[in-house]
């Protein structure tokens, strides 16, 4: 579903090294992209092409430019400052991301493991990562300053955050994967019902400072993550009549979790970095989100598959030819079947038998995603236990020492 996933990866780096306004602002952005991204990529390709949906970054991208261009400082240009850059770590972050990129987008659909193309491509990743983790930790300019996981707060806060990544991409993956398969929506009829996530975020999230100032930043996230993990829980009996007004309110459930979680969550995370390294943490911060929505969006397509297979074998198990109901089942459908113009009985009847097996089919399916759902709402509550461990401190700060 290439257009309700349009706008999914747009992340707006989110420094709580910053004032605590102006993180909740860029918090804000992210989610109105987010929100509106899949809506207008989910009507230019039901209407226009999946193509289009690559020129709705054109417009907030030349907005953004002409912002910085106006607000950032200017310095002259230093170019003696290239004779210090981390090159060779930057070459083999490129290698080794590059390929896990490809394990996880592509190990799918070629069997994973299974497939000597993945395996080579995994060997390439682990083999250039290591290199990468080696050369960032010994090299005197890091281009990623990994010693900073050693901090207590940034190492849970960032933990946290991969899983809240894993979960924000991989919901968004899903979602429209279950009501294209499951329920046959079009692409603008999917964006319709993801834009209900956006609203009740565009009003929380402006109060949520004012949050940040009056409690602990720690309760705000957890209550949040779990209220945000709830509504994955809500998903977890779907049923074949379960289709987008079923989703309404889990939506905006979700919705209401994830705004108290995004600015917060940086905010805890960035407590003992110092100023001058809160560029360093940032990046550090906002690639692990993005590397675990990356792995989610593989791992549950896997996951679909595999609980779709389990649940297809068990309910097939039950569904016997021979068994009296089943017998009955099918007589039912076959008259159907022959009222509706097939005149040949035997037709009818292997009709019927092929009704059956889809009906089968889609009930695995459907429970599969309510499998993956359910594996959502249980990792944000990990990722809350994380953020328990954390320390409390100044959350509108340079970081606390």
């Amino acid at each position: 579903m290439v257009g309700p996933m349009a706008g999914a990866k747009v992340a707006v780096m989110a420094n709580s090294a910053m004032p605590i306004g102006r993180c909740a602002a860029e918090s804000l952005v992210r989610i109105r992209v987010n929100a509106i991204g899949p809506t207008i990529g989910g009507y230019l390709t039901e209407n226009y092409g999946w193509e289009y949906i690559f020129f709705i970054n054109l417009i907030p991208g030349a907005i953004m430019i002409a912002v910085l261009f106006v607000t950032l400082e200017r310095q002259p240009m230093n170019l003696r400052l290239l004779k210090d850059g981390d090159w060779f770590g930057i070459a083999a972050m490129a290698i080794g991301l590059g390929a896990l990129q490809t394990v996880l987008e592509e190990g799918n659909k070629n069997d994973w493991f299974g497939s000597t193309y993945i395996m080579r491509l995994a060997a390439i990743a682990a083999v250039a990562l290591s290199l990468f983790v080696w050369i960032e930790l010994t090299v005197r300019y890091p281009a990623v300053n990994l010693r900073l996981l050693k901090r207590r707060n940034f190492s849970l806060g960032t933990l946290a955050n991969v899983l809240v990544g894993f979960v924000l991409y991989g919901s968004v993956f899903l979602l429209p994967q279950y009501l294209g398969q499951a329920q046959g929506y079009n692409s603008e009829q999917i964006g319709e019902v993801m834009a209900w996530t956006g609203f009740p975020q565009l009003l929380i999230i402006p109060f949520v400072p004012l949050l940040m100032g009056r409690f602990d930043v720690r309760a705000i996230v957890i209550v949040g993550l779990s209220v945000f993990g709830g509504s994955f829980l809500l998903n977890m009996h779907m049923s074949p009549d379960y289709a987008g007004d079923q989703f309404w309110i889990p939506n905006m459930v979700r919705a209401s979790g994830q705004a108290l979680v995004m600015g917060p969550m940086s905010a805890i995370a960035m407590i003992g970095i110092a100023r001058s390294e809160s560029a360093s943490a940032s990046g550090i911060f906002n690639m692990l989100r993005n590397l675990g929505g990356a792995f989610g969006t593989a791992l549950l397509g896997t996951l679909v598959t595999k609980r779709e297979q389990f649940h297809s074998n068990i309910i097939g198990a039950s569904v016997d030819l021979y068994s009296q109901a089943v017998r009955d089942r099918l007589a039912l459908m076959t008259s159907y079947f022959q009222s509706r113009g097939i005149s040949d009985p035997s037709a009818a009847h292997e009709q019927a038998i092929i009704s059956l097996g889809q009906a089968v089919r889609r009930q695995a399916l459907i429970m599969g995603y309510s499998d993956a759902f359910a594996v959502l709402g249980v990792m944000l509550i990990l990722a809350a236990c994380f953020v328990m461990f954390t320390r409390k401190g100044q959350a509108d700060g340079a970081g606390a020492h």
